[in-house]
């Protein structure tokens, strides 16, 4: 049986401007190498949230789950300099949640 245990989730909301993108096609591709680098090094959850339909613009989403909340909070802001050091993308905005 499944004890009760204490966990938090972390969120991390990522906000992106990728100028290099002169297509949809060229921004999914993008967008895919980068969370496919970031889903093998950090072992976390990435999605595309917004801006589906724009050819230079996404939002991300990062989730993490963790019984340590100050674990979950230094990989989600390493996950977060990943981003910033990234070539492909401009990050424009960013927002850590937990819950």
């Amino acid at each position: 049986m499944i004890q009760d245990h204490t966990r938090h989730i972390g969120i991390l909301t990522v906000s992106l401007h990728i100028p290099s993108a002169q297509s949809l096609k060229m921004k999914r591709s993008v967008l895919k190498s980068l969370k496919d680098r970031i889903r093998s090094k950090y072992n976390v959850s990435i999605a595309e949230l917004d801006g589906q339909d724009k050819w230079q613009v996404a939002v991300l989403g990062v989730v993490m789950i963790n019984a340590d909340n100050r674990y979950l909070d230094g990989c989600l802001n390493d996950v977060l300099s990943f981003v910033e050091n990234s070539n492909e993308a401009i990050l424009c905005d960013h927002k850590i949640e937990f819950c």
